[in-house]
């Protein structure tokens, strides 16, 4: 399956707080379409704040698995 979208590389911040929470795995889980979603979303934060939420929005719902961007996500589902 190719990306309609533009591929995002992973930020280096973003690749140590997934390595730090140990839910790299969990990233690599999802499809890569969920995987771009997130780079992309959290890269237009215009603010750190913002980008810090979206952030931990991401490792919440890799931790708890079954939501994607706040919509449920059945195969993530733990």
């Amino acid at each position: 399956m190719t990306l309609q979208r533009p591929a995002q590389q992973m930020p280096d911040d973003i690749a140590e707080v997934l390595a730090e929470h140990r839910l790299r795995n969990a990233y690599n889980d999802r499809p890569a379409y969920q995987r771009n979603d997130y780079l992309a979303w959290i890269g237009r934060a215009k603010r750190p704040k913002t980008r810090g939420t979206r952030i931990n929005q991401m490792l919440d719902e890799l931790e708890e698995g079954g939501t994607y961007m706040g919509m449920q996500h059945r195969p993530s589902q733990r």
